[in-house]
């Protein structure tokens, strides 16, 4: 499960496809509706929020507003609590390991994804995340 912390105009079709997919079984987790993944690292920031399935709804919104804007059809009433008001702060050190952790991806399977932002050094993050000082989070698996 891979919960981005860059902005989803930066995947490509595969990947933003993947980004719902697991995003979904994120909302699924968080709401009680499945007994699987519960430990989880990548659920652990929305879990700390005081209204995790918001922030996860939050999540999916901005994933779904980017497949509209390409042209796909992602089923956007699967978000249960699409609003959540605030952010969630993330770390520039985890931007940065995920960015380019994607580059990688993309180099491989989506050229032209990895070509259109390969030089770009700090990418956008996603609506629901606050950038702020700080390395690599401790649950990320490096």
């Amino acid at each position: 499960m891979r919960l981005w912390t860059v902005h989803p105009r930066y995947l490509d079709a595969k990947g933003l496809v993947a980004a719902w997919r697991e995003a979904l079984l994120a909302q699924k987790v968080l709401s009680g509706g499945t007994s699987g993944y519960q430990h989880h690292p990548q659920l652990l920031r929305f879990r700390q929020q005081t209204k995790p399935n918001e922030a996860i709804g939050a999540f999916l919104t901005a994933i779904a507003d980017e497949a509209t804007l390409r042209g796909y059809r992602f089923d956007a009433s699967k978000i249960l609590l699409p609003r959540f008001n605030g952010q969630i702060e993330e770390t520039n050190g985890q931007l940065l390991y995920e960015w380019e952790h994607l580059k990688r991806k993309l180099k491989v399977r989506a050229t032209d994804f990895y070509e259109k932002y390969a030089d770009i050094a700090i990418p956008e993050p996603h609506p629901l995340f606050r950038i702020i000082e700080g390395e690599i989070r401790v649950w990320e698996k490096l």
